[in-house]
Parts: structure tokens; C-alpha cells; sequence
């Protein structure tokens, strides 16, 4: 499985961008795919989930300025991210994992994309 993302960019506070990722195949029709990002000198941290359903979790951080969705045709993510803030600046790597309801267990891993939001 291989992930292309796209999107990321500068901006200032208060602005919008919307990343995309794009999976080159998914291990089962239900994986889940999502968001997490990794800030200079922090540890990566989980940003946003959704299932093939469309039912989506959101970190506290984001959960009402950022919208995830996708496009299971495609097998594209993608994460709307409105009234940025400064400490939204991180680089932003998309995954595609195993469902809840799948005994095996995988993750695969997007190249990222960097956010900077700065004035």
C-alpha cells in the first residue's frame, strides 16, 4: 500500500487548507484511514480517524475546526482544516490501518505533507 498525500502549504492564522491522500489500494475494504501530525520536536500525535462507513473521531485539539471524509471509491481521505492556528504547524501524515472489527493488524503510512501557519 502506498499514500500520496497533497495539500499542505502556508497560511495565516485564520485560514483554511484541505489535504488529500490518496492510497494506491486498501488490505481490506473496511480499513480505517486517517490523520496524525508531528510538530518540531514533539512526538506524532493522532489528528483525526474515519471508517469506511464515514463515521469519524477527532482529537480535542481540532475536533471543531477540522472535518475528515473520504472517498472509498477513490480510496482517498481527506481532512477540510479551517481556522488554523499557529500551533496547527506540523507535518501531517495520512494512514491507512486495519478496522476495529479485523484480527490482523497493519498500518501503512503516508510520506507527509507540511502545514505552516504563520503571520
Amino acid at each position: 500500500v502506498q499514500l500520496q498525500a497533497s495539500g499542505g502549504g502556508e497560511v495565516q492564522p485564520g485560514g483554511s487548507l484541505r489535504l488529500s491522500c490518496a492510497a494506491s489500494r486498501l488490505i481490506r475494504t473496511n480499513d480505517d484511514m486517517g490523520w496524525y501530525r508531528q510538530a518540531a520536536g514533539r512526538q506524532r500525535e493522532w489528528v483525526a480517524s474515519i471508517t469506511s462507513g464515514g463515521t469519524a473521531d477527532y482529537s480535542d485539539s481540532v475536533s471543531d475546526r477540522f472535518t475528515i471524509s473520504r472517498d472509498n471509491r477513490r480510496n482517498t481521505v481527506y481532512l477540510q482544516m479551517d481556522n488554523l492556528k499557529p500551533e496547527d504547524t506540523a507535518i501531517y501524515y495520512c494512514h491507512v490501518k486495519n478496522s476495529r472489527y479485523t484480527n490482523e493488524r497493519y498500518t501503512f503510512w503516508g510520506q507527509g505533507t507540511q502545514v505552516t501557519v504563520s503571520s
